[in-house]
């Protein structure tokens, strides 16, 4: 199973990025298939560019440094 600290580390290199643009990222849950699960908040959880941020940066800086991480699902608030 993945390590919560490893997926925590691995979102604090790309957070800079998405706090330039007013949002940010946070980790809800990693399951023992390697499906982490972030909730995008600020500017990041409305953009309609969510999905393309969401697999281009987020998924693509997590399997790149984790590659034990099969793929990332975004949450909603609601859905926690």
């Amino acid at each position: 199973m993945i390590e919560l600290q490893r997926v925590e580390k691995a979102l604090d290199e790309i957070r800079p990025y998405l706090q330039a643009d007013g949002g940010d990222v946070e980790l809800v849950d990693v399951d023992e298939e390697g499906v982490v699960r972030v909730m995008l908040t600020g500017a990041c959880g409305g953009c309609p560019m969510s999905q393309m941020t969401l697999a281009n940066g987020v998924e693509a800086a997590l399997r790149d440094q984790i590659p034990e991480v099969k793929r990332v699902e975004a949450v909603s608030d609601w859905s926690r």
